[in-house]
């Protein structure tokens, strides 16, 4: 269990992988990014994951009540990775605080590959 909200109808439990999960979802949905990559690189080659594994691009490390956020992606070709990474930094603090209630004290983002787009 990550958070733990009290409401007036009950308790909310935020998991780990929930939040890892829509963390990497947000990321996926902007523009330049091609998908989520993994964590390592073999042989040289970022791995470009599928849409049901995408959590495994996203590191939560807690550190007492704060929580940094490591997003692994994958870019497009000719695009500009520094507004690219802007956007994708800007989507994710802002749908993780709107929709979830959480504030992360920093998110960093690591472009692990770049790939042409169809």
């Amino acid at each position: 269990m990550l958070r733990e909200f009290k409401t007036t109808l009950g308790t909310v439990d935020v998991a780990k992988d929930v939040l890892a999960t829509y963390i990497g979802l947000s990321a996926t949905n902007c523009f330049g990014v091609v998908g989520m990559s993994s964590k390592t690189i073999k042989d040289g080659f970022a791995t470009l994951l599928g849409r049901d594994s995408i959590s495994r691009g996203v590191e939560i490390v807690e550190k007492g009540d704060a929580l940094q956020v490591n997003v692994y992606v994958i870019v497009g070709y000719g695009t500009k990775i520094s507004e690219i990474a802007n956007n994708v930094i800007q989507r994710i603090q802002y749908n993780v605080q709107e929709y979830l209630g959480l504030q992360l004290d920093s998110i960093n983002l690591v472009v692990q590959g770049v790939r042409i787009l169809d």
